[in-house]
Order: structure tokens, then C-alpha cells, then sequence
């Protein structure tokens, strides 16, 4: 019985206190860590205290509220302002001439259908589209499926970029589609996200383990103590050790994954501009 209780006391000195846990260092690290089967939201820590959170396309994501707040939503969305995050939805950008973008956009989508990527108002980049994608050729056959757009306003440059938002279920199947329309082929070299090869050192490196009643600090490779970084790793859409871009010898198209790097808010209710007026505050242009 006394090997026994000296054996339990050995494995429950091993284990850290509450406090040790709720360090800085030791939340980051544990931030990182546990998103790197399924990616949290830049939200992620504000919707898992208030929601049924659900492991959705490589996202975990808020399903339900946890409280009774369906008519304060309610309200909001007709009184006043609700906001959504939708940054698991994908972003492909594409980049080259506006001529040779549009004629082999043409391809996968039909005029019947209504708004195209040759749409005026949306061609100028002040209006946003939405259109349904077909399989090059094959319409009304193979649907893909609905993608919003938007094009970056013309500016010196003789290259234009689109942004091509997705449900991240319909990710790949675009993707393999643009590639094939615009002959584009991964570059020499191959893309790997940093947050993905440091998160593991991390895990290893700013682990503080309490052992014997003494506390190990680690260094980083200059002598000081490392303090790791709170990092968004990769998408969950992607694989993280395959490239990120891709570009066309033929065409100089070049079509890459910005999922994750630009975010995605959505703004219900009648006061939703007057929450972007008082959030947002028009860059003074400055002239050299």
C-alpha cells in the first residue's frame, strides 16, 4: 500500500495545476496544437464559449447557440446589425490578362444562367457577382456549383485578379477545373507554410513541464526564452505540403489558394452600414 500511494503521488506531481495551464505561454501552445486537425476561426475561442461547436470540411465550426438567444438574433437582423463569420469559405485568385481570364472563364459558365464574369458593373469591381460553374463545355451538364465574385478595380498594370469565393466542399472540384481551363501547372517551388513545420517544434520547445517541483524554461537558438506565436495553421481544405500556386507557361495565368489568408464577414440588418461607417475609416492618400 505505501509503493502504491508513492506511486500515485509521482503521477500526480507530473500533472500541472490549473495555474500552470493558464499561462500565456502554455495556452498559445496548446492553441496551436489542437487546430491542426481541424482549423479554427480567427473566432474560434469567442463562438466555443457561447456555441455547439461541430467538425465540419477541416473547420471546426459554431452549429448552435448554447443559450436562447434565437430572438436577440432575430432581432438584430431586422432592427438593428448581425455579423457571421464565413472565413471557411475559399478564396482562388487569379491573375493575368483580362482577355484571356474572360475568354476561358466563358467556358464554365452560360449567359443563360443570368450574371457572367464579363458582367459591366462587376467587371469594374464595384459590384460583387454570383454565378453557377460547369465543367468546361459541358453546360447545362456537370454542374460544379454556385461561387461568388469580385474583380479588383483596373489600375496601371495590364493584369487583372479575381477572387472566386466557394463552399469548401466545392473546393477542389474548382480548382481541378481552372487548372485544366488554364493550363497551369505547380511551380518549381513548392510552397510549405511555416505555421505547419514550427507548430510541432513548438509543441516540443515551449512545453513548460513541471517535474520534481522545478520548472524548465526553454531557449530559443540566440539564448533567450522562446515565447511562441498564436498562429491560424494553413486551411482545412488543403493539403499543407502541397503548393499553394499555381502558374501557366502558355498564358502567364496564375491561379492561387488564398483561403484563410483573406477573411470574410457578413453584415445583416438594416444598421449595417452605419457599422461599417463608424468601424472602418476611409487611408489618406499620400503623394511622393
Amino acid at each position: 500500500q505505501a509503493e502504491k500511494a508513492v506511486h500515485q503521488k509521482k503521477e500526480q506531481s507530473k500533472t500541472k495545476c490549473r495555474k500552470a495551464r493558464r499561462r500565456h505561454i502554455n495556452l498559445v501552445a496548446e492553441f496551436n496544437r489542437r487546430q491542426r486537425k481541424n482549423i479554427w476561426l480567427e473566432t474560434h475561442i469567442w463562438h466555443a464559449k457561447r456555441f455547439h461547436m461541430v467538425k465540419k470540411w477541416g473547420y471546426c465550426l459554431g452549429d448552435s447557440p448554447t443559450e436562447k438567444c434565437y430572438r436577440a438574433c432575430y432581432r438584430a437582423m431586422t432592427n438593428q446589425c448581425l455579423l457571421q463569420d464565413l472565413s471557411y469559405y475559399c478564396c482562388l485568385e487569379l491573375t493575368g490578362k483580362e482577355n484571356e481570364l474572360l475568354k476561358q472563364l466563358a467556358r464554365i459558365c452560360s449567359i443563360d444562367t443570368g450574371l457572367t464574369f464579363e458582367e459591366a458593373c462587376c467587371l469594374s469591381g464595384r459590384f460583387e457577382g454570383s454565378l453557377n460553374l460547369y465543367q468546361a463545355d459541358r453546360y447545362p451538364e456537370d454542374m460544379l456549383g454556385p461561387v461568388t465574385f469580385i474583380w479588383k478595380p483596373r489600375g496601371d498594370s495590364e493584369n487583372r485578379q479575381l477572387w472566386i469565393w466557394m463552399h469548401p466542399a466545392l473546393k477542389q472540384d474548382i480548382l481541378r477545373e481552372l487548372k485544366a481551363i488554364f493550363q497551369c501547372t505547380e511551380p518549381e517551388d513548392i510552397y510549405i507554410p511555416e505555421p505547419v513545420t514550427t507548430s510541432i517544434q513548438e509543441e516540443k520547445q515551449m512545453d513548460v513541464v513541471l517535474s520534481l517541483g522545478k520548472k524548465r524554461k526553454k531557449m530559443d537558438k540566440e539564448g533567450e526564452r522562446a515565447v511562441p506565436v498564436k498562429k491560424i495553421i494553413g486551411d482545412g481544405t488543403r493539403d499543407p505540403f502541397q503548393s499553394y500556386s499555381w502558374i501557366s507557361q502558355t498564358t502567364g495565368i496564375v491561379i492561387s489558394d488564398r483561403t484563410m489568408e483573406i477573411l470574410r464577414y457578413r453584415l445583416i440588418g438594416p444598421l449595417s452600414h452605419s457599422v461599417l461607417t463608424e468601424t472602418l475609416k476611409a487611408a489618406s492618400l499620400q503623394t511622393v
